[in-house]
């Protein structure tokens, strides 16, 4: 009965023993299967750079070197003019300076704003300090290591001083008998009276006043008519007509006349009629800047 009892133990044990290589074998065989999904993840990875974007190549780069090397592309040159022009026009305004000029100096000069002067010093028009500079100012290699480099608080600085720097020097008083929209005429008088080295100087800035259509900016305030010179960037045209614009309050008794409303300037109104604010003034006999609303103004 013994032997019985243990030869049916013996079996029992075998038969467990026996029973637990198939799992064994089943757990081998699934590591096995699942090693080439492994291997196949990895080979797919290559094929991320499939969805880079690259960018566009009507948006093209160049490389403006003056105080220093700065890489642009044409987006953001035509974001600097937007940002600057009415200052620009303003400067052009009030001292005589083509816009235009303006605009191609603060292009060439500062990098379209992105050069170290301008991102580090405010200075757009690469002005050193000399001896009447009382102001901050800033360390740079130009000409020599280390020079010394006028540092303003904002921008708008930049271009003021920019303006009285050329006002204020005699060696650039030759640059106000000039016609105050002929570009060409400033771009080499400012070569010829020293404000830059580079030979080239005046081409650069008569390639950025034609590629980017900046005269347009010296017509607004002339009141000339302008014609863009670079067929592929026509110039913008204004977002309104005067004749149509129930904006702007023209008399109905006379359509030359135009009423003042709550906010204009002289400098306001001459932008929206493309006339000087000298000729606003000469036409109404006014002595001073000061206007009151319902006031009638000789605009034509």
């Amino acid at each position: 009965m013994i032997k019985k009892i243990l030869l049916f133990l013996i079996v029992a044990v075998l038969a467990s023993c026996s029973s637990s290589k198939p799992a064994i074998a089943t757990t081998k065989k699934q590591a096995a299967v699942q090693k080439p999904r492994t291997v196949a993840a990895k080979k797919e990875s290559p094929v991320k750079p499939i969805g880079k974007n690259y960018p566009s190549t009507n948006n093209t780069t160049e490389v403006i070197q003056s105080t220093s090397k700065t890489v642009v592309n044409s987006s953001s040159i035509n974001d600097y003019v937007l940002q600057y022009k009415d200052i620009a026009m303003g400067n052009m305004q009030k001292y005589g300076i083509p816009a235009s000029i303006i605009l191609a100096q603060g292009i060439l000069e500062s990098g379209a704003g992105k050069g170290d002067l301008a991102v580090s010093a405010n200075n757009h028009f690469g002005i050193k300090c000399h001896k009447d500079w009382l102001g901050e100012s800033v360390r740079h290699d130009d000409d020599a290591e280390q020079e010394c480099f006028r540092k303003y608080r904002e921008a708008s600085e930049s271009y003021r001083d920019h303006a009285l720097f050329l006002v204020g020097k005699n060696r650039y008083a030759s640059l106000f008998t000039y016609e105050k929209d002929d570009y060409r005429a400033w771009a080499k008088g400012l070569r010829a009276c020293g404000y830059a080295t580079d030979p080239n100087y005046p081409d650069k800035l008569i390639s950025y006043i034609e590629r980017y259509n900046l005269h347009q900016y010296d017509c607004q305030i002339t009141g000339k008519t302008y014609v863009a010179i670079n067929k592929s960037a026509p110039a913008r045209k204004p977002s309104y007509d005067v004749a149509s614009d129930p904006k702007i309050n023209m008399s109905s008794n006379d359509p030359n006349l135009y009423e003042v409303q709550k906010g204009d300037t002289l400098y306001s109104i001459s932008k929206k009629f493309n006339i000087l604010v000298d000729d606003i003034k000469q036409k109404n006999n006014l002595s001073d800047n000061a206007l009151s609303v319902g006031q009638k103004l000789k605009v034509k």
